[in-house]
């Protein structure tokens, strides 16, 4: 089985993530499903791995702070 370009910059993305906040990765996903916004995130690709990570990282707390995007 081969992951979608997708699914394999999601899963380096959840681990940068938790990795750079110190956390689980299964604590960080934990809170991203309790927000709903698991699958906002894994289809901001486009955006999101064209961008410096930090970008994200912007977005994605925002996004857990508010349910909106940062931009």
């Amino acid at each position: 089985m081969r992951l979608t370009r997708e699914m394999s910059f999601f899963i380096y993305l959840l681990e940068q993530y938790a990795g750079d906040n110190s956390r689980s990765t299964s604590d960080v996903l934990r809170e991203w499903d309790e927000h709903g916004i698991t699958q906002e995130i894994y289809d901001m690709y486009e955006m999101y791995h064209q961008e410096s990570i930090r970008n994200a990282y912007e977005d994605i707390d925002h996004l857990v702070a508010t349910g909106e995007h940062k931009w």
